[in-house]
């Protein structure tokens, strides 16, 4: 028997958990995001289906999703507690399957590693075993590797199953633009474009120490390899502990005094301490983010002295970030991100939860 990654991914999954608790809401445009008060600002965090057929999508301010939704649309506010119950639920029903071995990579997804000679009939296994203990719809992505694995759930979707392995990832995928693969985004897609690597044939074909030149030694690699669809093949059950806790919120007025930021920082950097501090480890870095008015966003942080477990500590390690602003400019989001010292056998890879967007 032969060794697979599947990707699991859950359809719509906010909308749809919306939906499973409002029945009335099947077949309608539902648009979540914020407090689901279009009038404020804010982004969508998902659309139903039925929304998407509008052009409403994931990260477009509200105010544009309410122009493009038709009359019959349902805004509605963000409700992180039910999405990670259901998230919950869906994760246990999976671990419950003989011969799975399961990674968490988000709310929404996971990958599953198995050994059998039908992986499409494991895939439907693990659809029907989440649909029976959830009522949630899943597609799943069958791989040789996760890349492969992860891309492959975008061609079954929705409620589907689809397999990219080597032996036809350059049919499905060698004339698809480089922006279609897994952690290729528009700036590196354009960076790309400037070297003459517009579709994935090309990046796998592209000269290696040109894209060193320009990404660096481990990335260079890293996004040819990506071109020819080579990825980790293993998956792994390591229990994920969280490095960091964020908060962070989009204003409904900018922000225009410099007393106004640094109350808001100390309330997010309060509330993200409190995440750290109920998981019991100290903090190591604060992290700020702002974005200025109308749409230019900066990240930066600072390492603190020593790790802490004071509250205080990194309400003023935030605070002292935030004079570092540019006081001319008004702020129309903020967001703090308190970074942790990790346990031992800790999985370290970054994956931070953010809560609090309004």
């Amino acid at each position: 028997m032969a060794s697979w990654v599947l990707h699991v991914d859950m359809d719509q999954f906010i909308a749809a958990v919306e939906v499973l608790r409002r029945p009335e809401l099947v077949g309608l445009p539902v648009i979540v995001g914020g407090r689901g008060d279009t009038t404020e600002r804010a982004v969508v965090s998902t659309a139903s289906y039925e929304a998407r057929e509008f052009g409403i999508g994931s990260g477009m301010p509200l105010k544009i999703a309410a122009r493009k939704a038709p009359e019959n649309a349902v805004f509605l506010p963000v409700d992180h507690e039910a999405y990670e119950s259901a998230s919950a639920e869906v994760m246990s029903a999976l671990r419950a399957l003989p011969g799975v071995v399961l990674e968490v990579i988000g709310w929404d997804e996971c990958f599953l590693g198995v050994t059998t000679d039908d992986p499409e009939r494991v895939a439907r296994i693990v659809q029907s075993a989440v649909l029976e203990a959830t009522g949630l719809h899943c597609s799943v992505g069958i791989g040789d590797n996760k890349v492969r694995a992860k891309i492959a759930t975008e061609f079954g979707k929705p409620r589907g199953v689809f397999r990219l392995t080597a032996d036809n990832w350059f049919e499905i995928m060698g004339e698809r633009p480089t922006r279609d693969l897994w952690g290729v985004g528009p700036k590196v897609q354009k960076r790309l474009a400037g070297l003459g690597v517009d579709t994935v044939r090309r990046l796998a074909d592209a000269d290696g120490d040109a894209l060193i030149a320009e990404f660096g030694p481990r990335m260079g690699v890293w996004y040819r390899d990506l071109g020819a669809g080579i990825g980790p093949a293993t998956v792994d059950d390591t229990p994920w502990v969280a490095r960091s806790h964020s908060r962070e919120t989009t204003f409904p007025e900018n922000l225009t005094a410099a007393e106004q930021v640094d109350a808001a920082l100390r309330e997010l950097a309060g509330r993200a301490f409190d995440d750290c501090a109920a998981e019991g480890r100290p903090v190591v870095r604060v992290h700020l983010k702002v974005r200025y008015a109308p749409f230019e966003t900066k990240t930066f942080g600072r390492k603190l002295a020593a790790p802490t477990d004071r509250r205080d500590d990194v309400i003023e390690a935030a605070s002292a970030l935030g004079r570092t602003l540019d006081p001319s400019r008004e702020v129309r989001l903020l967001g703090v991100r308190a970074e942790m010292t990790m346990p031992d056998g800790g999985d370290t890879a970054e994956r931070t939860p953010v809560r609090g967007r309004i």
